[in-house]
């Protein structure tokens, strides 16, 4: 008896262990999402006996600001949401932890398998992003920006299918938004904050230099995008207006447009399939597809933002190797990678399932641009190397004149490029600053 005694006394006290080791995670999620996550972490718990996850979910649009609080406080949960373009900040303040030294040789998600571009988003060496061999988190997903067609309109107006390899220069695309705009349809209705920087790469060009110091807009080929860009909906010799007025726009925003089939183009991230697949979403379930952005000439490349989050974890954490492993368990787990794949929630992060996603019956039929982005033709946003992105988000505070047509982008862009200079002078002295710190 005293012998069952002292064992049921030392299990109680092994439990009592057992369960003192957690991790707290935080992120934003959809009901779907969560449910998902979920079975990841009982999955994760059930493997490595002795570690309770406990996740703290908060609505999307108040992530940011609980998360910088709790940066402020040095309190940062174990493992938590963070994006390419905070990177440096969090590194040069060493707050996050290098996860390489625990993922490559973690049991139970392959590391390998995960793609190495969307990797490389969260390599940092101290001076370049995307650079050396140090891990500062693991991809939750990435959200490559595709442009989606209506492929109904095309049929409905006799008008031959975009190809889904070679993209439409300018000229070729206003041609096919000038013969769709009728019968209370537009050929497009683009938002200039998400999709301007598609015609200012189409045309060969950036926000910011080679060098990443200096803001660029001054450029003719930049100007000449933006008043390409405000020409869609303003018209001008050659072509007759193809986007909704502001008007329009006001009345019924462009996504209700395009979900009610009377736009020709519109923007679509692997975020969007589950709504566009839902019955009844798309009036009259009508066709689509996606093809590469517009390009200013044949000469020049297509080009679009490779978005998404990744898994990060706190470099004070008290337990670094479990919050490194679950880190990998949500970015590599291979069954939670194959529900987000059946569900339409976001592209599975691994490469082993690239042919279960593209090859998944209904629309869209090219789901293989989204992959193309991701290997090929995806870019990273200007600011991410620039610490903050104030000087980037100046540009978009006065950007309607010129769309309204009330002030010319010539002009636009030569008032405003010394305002994003200053500024980004500002975030570069910022960032010189908190890396010498860093190296201390």
């Amino acid at each position: 008896m005293k012998r069952t005694l002292l064992s049921l006394l030392a299990a109680a006290l092994l439990a009592g262990t057992v369960a003192a080791e957690e991790i707290t995670v935080m992120n934003f999620a959809q009901p779907q999402e969560k449910e998902i996550l979920d079975k990841v972490v009982k999955h994760f718990e059930d493997t490595h006996p002795g570690t309770k996850v406990n996740f703290i979910t908060v609505a999307g649009n108040e992530y940011a600001a609980k998360i910088q609080a709790a940066l402020s406080a040095n309190k940062l949960p174990d493992v938590f949401y963070m994006g390419p373009e905070a990177v440096r900040q969090y590194v040069d303040n060493k707050k996050v932890l290098d996860l390489a030294p625990y993922v490559k040789t973690a049991k139970g998600a392959d590391f390998n398998d995960l793609y190495s571009k969307a990797v490389d988003a969260y390599r940092y060496d101290g001076t370049t992003l995307g650079a050396g061999d140090a891990i500062w988190a693991l991809p939750k997903d990435f959200g490559p920006f595709a442009f989606a067609y209506n492929k109904t309109l095309f049929k409905k107006y006799g008008i031959p299918l975009p190809s889904t390899d070679k993209p439409y220069t300018w000229d070729e695309f206003m041609d096919v938004c000038t013969k769709l705009t009728r019968d209370g349809t537009f050929g497009t209705g683009l938002n200039v904050n998400w999709a301007f920087i598609q015609f200012v790469w189409g045309n060969g060009t950036d926000f910011i230099d080679a060098t990443g110091t200096k803001v660029n807009v001054t450029d003719p080929k930049f100007i000449e995008a933006l008043q390409f860009w405000a020409d869609m909906t303003l018209g001008n010799k050659k072509y007759k207006p193809v986007t909704p007025s502001a008007e329009q726009a006001a009345s019924l925003d462009t996504y209700q447009r395009w979900l009610k089939g009377e736009l020709g183009f519109f923007p679509a991230g692997p975020w969007d399939l589950a709504a566009f697949n839902t019955p009844g979403v798309l009036k009259d379930g009508y066709e689509y597809d996606l093809i590469p952005w517009p390009v200013h000439t044949a000469a020049n490349k297509t080009a679009t933002y490779r978005g998404g989050v990744g898994w990060a974890v706190a470099a004070n954490t008290k337990n670094p190797k479990a919050a490194a492993e679950l880190a990998l368990f949500l970015s590599a787990d291979k069954e939670a990678n194959k529900m987000y794949c059946d569900m339409d929630l976001q592209i599975p992060n691994l490469k082993s399932l690239a042919n279960d996603y593209t090859s998944k019956p209904g629309f869209p039929a090219n789901r293989k641009e989204f992959l193309n982005i991701i290997e090929t033709t995806g870019r990273s946003w200007p600011f991410e190397g620039t610490y903050t992105r104030v000087w980037y988000d100046l540009f978009f505070r006065d950007v309607q004149l010129v769309l309204d047509g009330k002030e010319s982008a010539e002009s636009y862009c030569k008032r405003m490029q010394p305002v994003m200079q200053k500024e980004l002078d500002k975030s570069l002295a910022r960032a010189r600053a908190a890396a010498k710190k860093a190296k201390k």
